[in-house]
């Protein structure tokens, strides 16, 4: 008893038919036990148990399908599926699965697959690129109800990866990074034009500061000296009139001093109009360089694309014409195959006619051989069958001449017989005539041969009695016998 018992792992259902189901099982008349967590005898002679896994299963798919934009993918997927933990589940598993395992990944590669070439077909790249989730989501309310059907349980699907062989995806993101990368251009020639312009600025400010501080210095030069002069006139009066010419001698200098600030206060702002005027052409050749990079990348941008829609449609001619080459040989198979089996089935009848006719003649040959050798054996015999085969069409010619007669007046005679017996006489006469042209004419005397064919038929007869009734089965034997042949020739 103690082998008799089994028990399910965790992951595991017990299923055992061959008996009734006990109270929790599936179906009130049931053959079907299903036991999860627990155990039960089985009877080897009466029952049977197997063990159904309700482990989940990874499951990846990698179908090639078509967008709406008619664009082909590859998709790569990955589902978690498993037969369900409900008891009704794991019977409809049970009853599809319990012998083959590996069935449950088959079959929902195949309904994945068909979900996912259907749900792409209604979807765009771009979509199929930015709705990854959504499509996931969808695909799984597709075939929820399919595998519910056969006790699956779907637990999650993820899209891994959509690729192209065509470069259409590459080809998006490529317009994506120019325009990455052409806003990232711009922007760091804004940095150095405001960069420049920040210098230039501080150029002006640092040269406007120079020049008041050379002013202001020249100014207290110029007080300095006057101060000093004044001083010098009041100390020493006589001495300035000696000095009058070192004073005019200074003055003098003291003007270019003056005139080389101001000249140099004019050269600063020459500096400044210069500067601006070079970071103002410098800010025009920049625009005008990055305007044509972006003019250059956009025409680059648009070939591409031209040569990818030439490519795509180059492709798709390559396609049909394939596809048209295919379908024209297929056709001509076809038109092979058809003449191919009508004149086999020509060959046959004409075989089986030509069987046929030698098979006729074989038997007429066989008849005509049969024929001869009886004649050659029994002369005498044969000859009276073939005659007494002549007299019945004879004597019945022979009646058909009283047939055309209407009444018949008997004058002579009033015997018990009457006219019966008179045109029995007659016709005993005309047959006797006949026997007596037949002997004269021929030498076979048919009254004898009659009269010895019946008795020889009566003893034939009279022997053969206790053997008649075997003789209808071996006719049967005959004709096997004589069909042999024509199997064996077919």
């Amino acid at each position: 008893m103690r082998a008799w018992y089994k028990v399910a792992r965790a992951d595991e259902a017990l299923v055992i038919v061959g008996r009734k189901a006990k109270k929790g099982s599936t179906g009130p008349a049931s053959a079907l036990t299903v036991i999860r967590g627990g155990g039960a005898i089985v009877n080897p002679i009466t029952q049977r148990a197997e063990t159904l896994s309700l482990r989940a299963r990874q499951i990846m798919v990698q179908p090639t399908a078509q967008s709406i934009q008619g664009v082909t993918v590859d998709v790569t997927g990955v589902a978690l599926v498993k037969v369900g933990s409900e008891t009704e589940a794991i019977a409809r598993a049970a009853e599809r699965f319990v012998s083959q395992d590996k069935a449950i990944e088959v079959f929902t590669t195949e309904q994945l697959e068909g979900a996912l070439r259907g749900v792409v077909a209604t979807l765009t790249v771009e979509q199929l690129m930015r709705d990854r989730q959504e499509l996931s989501d969808q695909i799984a309310a597709l075939i929820k109800s399919d595998l519910e059907e056969q006790g699956l349980v779907l637990d999650s699907f993820q899209i891994q990866g959509i690729t192209d062989e065509n470069g259409y995806i590459d080809a998006l993101g490529a317009e994506e990074v120019s325009k990455v990368k052409r806003q990232a251009e711009i922007a760091r020639i804004d940095a150095n034009r405001q960069i420049k312009a920040r210098e230039i600025a501080t150029s002006e400010e640092t040269l406007i500061e120079q020049t008041a501080y050379d002013k202001n210095q020249a100014a207290a030069a110029s007080d300095v000296g006057e101060a000093r002069a004044e001083a010098e006139q009041a100390e020493a009066l006589a001495r300035a009139r000696a000095e009058q010419g070192v004073l005019m001698q200074q003055a003098d200098n003291k003007q270019a001093q003056l005139d080389a600030d101001v000249k140099r206060v004019a050269d600063a702002s020459a500096y400044e109009e210069q500067k601006k005027a070079d970071a103002r052409a410098y800010s025009a050749v920049k625009d005008a360089e990055a305007a044509a990079d972006v003019q250059r990348r956009e025409a680059d941008i648009s070939l591409y694309q031209q040569q990818q829609r030439a490519d795509a449609d180059a492709y798709s001619r390559i396609k049909a014409a394939e596809a048209d080459a295919q379908k024209a040989e297929r056709e001509a198979e076809a038109i092979r195959v058809q003449a191919q089996a009508e004149a086999d089935a020509k060959r046959a009848q004409a075989q089986a006619e030509a069987d046929a006719i030698r098979l006729a003649g074989e038997a007429k040959a066989i008849a005509i051989e049969a024929e001869a050798e009886a004649l050659k054996k029994n002369q005498d015999a044969v000859l009276a069958q073939r005659s007494l085969d002549v007299l019945v069409p004879m004597m019945t010619e022979f009646a058909k001449g009283y047939s055309n007669v209407g009444n018949v007046t008997v004058l002579a005679g009033s015997g018990e017989g009457g006219a019966t017996t008179h045109m029995a006489g007659e016709a005993a006469m005309g047959m006797r005539a006949m026997f007596d042209t037949v002997r004269e004419a021929t030498g076979i005397d048919l009254s004898a041969m009659l009269q010895g064919q019946a008795i020889g038929h009566g003893i034939s007869q009279g022997q053969q009695a206790p053997a008649a009734q075997p003789a209808p089965q071996e006719a049967p034997r005959r004709r096997r016998r004589e069909e042999t042949p024509d199997e064996s020739a077919e």
